[in-house]
């Protein structure tokens, strides 16, 4: 038995709890077809071939459901193993003593959060990307998310890394053969002719490094709206997430704390963030109200900086904030926001916005709007078809991989070997990606956000 208990039979609930019509329990290991046997299943379904049985409890007989069964023989199974799916009635009392059954026998235990999935990828099923991928697909709240996820399930950033670590190891091969055999009848330089490939390599990867929009896709993105008190930011965050999420008041400093709105935009989560105003702070309570704007301002992926041209300082403490993305000249229908003031914010992009009921111009203005903040969110995170780097550590593992290929092709001029040696580095850093090494070191961490029943 390995140490993540891998010849253990495990079960699970693999359907959302709660009643349904339906619910599926999946069992997985080697003593599948004995825990089917245990609840009384003694004619056994052929391997993928449904088949109607009734379950009864192991110990008293008790009919528990009438249930259609369905079974995999290793190793044409999700997790490589043998494995069971019990199609029950999604009854909370039905799917409780059905759990409870299995529970009760010596050759079963109820799985961890990950521990089918974790053992696809020790059966060779999937590489950590794919695992990754899986938790990605089951989490994915928008569309953009859903394809970005199916992408990498079906291997695409596998092939990049697989890739390069493959031309690494012929590079490796040649360099080492450069070293050992520098007696014997080989081209000259063979050893410097293999690196001469590495540089291109290495900036493919680097623009892998530097590239996030796979992460913020991930991970949904932040949306602030900035600026001075009595701006219109409450107005336009209600605008935008149609319903009256933030109090609108013609009294300055009305909103004193952060208020969140999630919505979907271009098939990515966002959060929309109405701050504080802006302002030189009057008592304890607003400025922290400002201290908290200005944090969500440095953790926003997109800044919205809304000004008005009622108010005595229109950019408030605005002014001083570098990376605004789009600033939205409201109140439009009392005029227009000084010329000076844009001029302050640099060559950013600006929008005319009227949030007065009955406005003509009010449907057209949040329209313009909308469409400037899905180009910025299609361009924050807007899905790739190339592969991309969806978690921090994929980041990590190929920064290493860069930083070993830099060094290799700095010092390959004064020593073959030590070239050789970050070659290695620089395989091993790829490797850890998709599992291809140090695999039972990783195991934890991918699988730390995983469900149970999968």
């Amino acid at each position: 038995m390995s140490q993540n208990g891998a010849g253990e039979t495990i079960f699970a609930l693999s359907t959302g709890a709660g009643r349904a019509a339906l619910a599926v329990i999946r069992l997985s290991g080697p003593e599948v077809d004995g825990a089917l046997a245990q609840l009384g299943i003694k004619n056994l379904p052929k391997p993928r071939m449904a088949a109607l049985r009734k379950l009864y409890h192991p110990t008293n007989n008790q009919l528990l459901d009438e249930a259609l069964v369905l079974r995999f023989v290793a190793p044409r199974s999700f997790t490589g193993e043998d494995m069971a799916e019990l199609h029950v009635h999604g009854g909370l009392a039905v799917t409780q003593s059905i759990l409870a059954a299995l529970a009760s026998l010596a050759m079963c235990r109820p799985a961890e959060a990950g521990d089918f999935t974790r053992r696809a990828v020790l059966h060779g099923k999937m590489d950590l990307t794919g695992a990754e991928a899986i938790a990605d697909l089951i989490d994915a709240e928008g569309g953009a998310q859903q394809a970005q996820a199916l992408r990498q399930m079906n291997g695409s950033l596998r092939a990049v890394m697989e890739g390069w670590r493959e031309a690494l190891k012929t590079t490796l091969a040649h360099v080492e053969a450069d070293i050992e055999f520098a007696d014997e009848d080989l081209p000259g330089g063979l050893g410097q002719r293999a690196l001469e490939g590495v540089p291109a390599m290495l900036s493919a990867m680097q623009a892998h490094v530097e590239d996030r929009r796979g992460l913020a896709l991930r991970d949904g993105l932040r949306v602030a709206l900035l600026g001075a008190p009595n701006a219109g930011k409450s107005s336009i965050l209600n605008r935008l997430a149609g319903k009256d999420a933030a109090i609108v008041s013609a009294r300055a400093g009305t909103t004193r704390d952060v208020i969140e709105v999630a919505m979907l935009l271009e098939g990515v989560p966002i959060t929309l963030v109405d701050t504080a105003g802006l302002r030189e702070a009057g008592d304890d309570i607003e400025r922290e109200g400002v201290r908290r704007a200005k944090l969500q301002a440095e953790e926003a992926d997109i800044r919205l900086l809304v000004l008005s041209p009622d108010t005595k300082n229109p950019l408030g403490e605005a002014a001083s904030m570098a990376d605004i993305d789009i600033a939205i000249c409201n109140k439009a229908d009392l005029g227009a926001v000084p010329e000076a003031e844009l001029a302050n914010m640099g060559a950013i992009e600006t929008v005319s916005l009227s949030t007065v009921q009955g406005s003509t111009a009010q449907s057209d203005d949040e329209t313009v709007l909308l469409a400037a903040l899905q180009e910025l969110v299609r361009a924050r995170a807007g899905a790739k078809e190339t592969p991309v780097l969806t978690r921090e550590r994929h980041r990590q593992a190929l920064g290493e991989a860069c930083v070993a290929l830099d060094r290799a092709l700095t010092i390959a001029d004064t020593g073959l070997e030590l070239a050789a040696e970050d070659l290695r580095l620089a395989q091993r850093a790829l490797g850890r990606i998709t599992g291809a090494v140090d695999i039972e070191q990783l195991l934890d961490i991918v699988f730390a956000d995983f469900c149970i029943g999968k």
